[in-house]
């Protein structure tokens, strides 16, 4: 089988999935919502605004990694799994038309998510956001959704390989919020090169430490392909 007709088979499952749906809306609505009320907070004076006015996602791409896992996930359910490969049996071809099919929603998403998330939270801010740069927001909204599609595919590769949603939801979770917020900042330079912290730097208007913008999105990016990659060998190891 072409890989054309796998991915709107891949595409069709995605859509009629209530619950994917509801995960990008929920990507949506809580980064928006979360960056409206950051904006109309009270500010120290050496803050970030363009950090501010996308600091939703932090919460958002909570929704972004429950979107990728989900995906996969259903895959492993009453035997979905199966039919899926006995349709397509080259397992590769299948694995890419199932990554793609996540990440161009997510990016679409993505990218209206951040550029609703910095409008919300500059209307709060006002004349506190006017050293903002027209390339500093566009990196930070670009930067964004790449962001988000990335964290999705982690999550996807990370439940291929694990076969599990709810364990990839209780790895990645706590890993965000408690690794990266609580204990990253006593957790010395390495934490810079953890997925979630080096990807944020895109959306940073200042930033110290070893990586810059991108770079810090290609760290995210690394991880990423490491994942998809593990996930892929388990399941050309592994039976259905």
């Amino acid at each position: 089988m072409q890989f054309a007709p796998v991915l709107r088979s891949e595409w069709l499952k995605i859509r009629t999935l209530r619950s994917l749906s509801g995960a990008l809306l929920a990507l949506f609505t809580v980064t928006t919502a979360f960056s409206a009320l950051s904006g109309i907070s009270e500010m120290p004076d050496d803050f970030d605004p363009l950090y501010i006015s996308l600091s939703g996602v932090m919460l958002g791409q909570i929704a972004a990694i429950s979107f990728g896992t989900m995906a996969v996930s259903s895959e492993f359910q009453s035997g979905a799994l199966r039919v899926s490969l006995a349709a397509v049996p080259r397992r590769g071809r299948w694995f890419a038309a199932k990554v793609t099919a996540i990440a161009v929603p997510a990016l679409v998403a993505g990218l209206l998510t951040a550029l609703a998330a910095l409008l919300a939270a500059r209307a709060g801010l006002g004349s506190l956001a006017d050293g903002l740069t027209g390339g500093e927001q566009v990196r930070g909204v670009v930067g964004c959704g790449v962001y988000l599609m990335l964290m999705a595919l982690f999550a996807a590769g990370l439940t291929a390989l694990l076969r599990s949603g709810v364990a990839t939801l209780s790895v990645l979770i706590p890993f965000i919020v408690v690794v990266s917020f609580v204990i990253g900042d006593a957790a010395g330079p390495v934490v810079d090169f953890l997925p979630d912290r080096a990807g944020q730097l895109v959306f940073q208007q200042t930033h110290e430490g070893p990586l810059g913008p991108w770079s810090g999105l290609a760290v995210t990016a690394l991880w990423t392909a490491a994942a998809l990659l593990a996930g892929a060998w388990s399941l050309r190891r592994r039976d259905a």
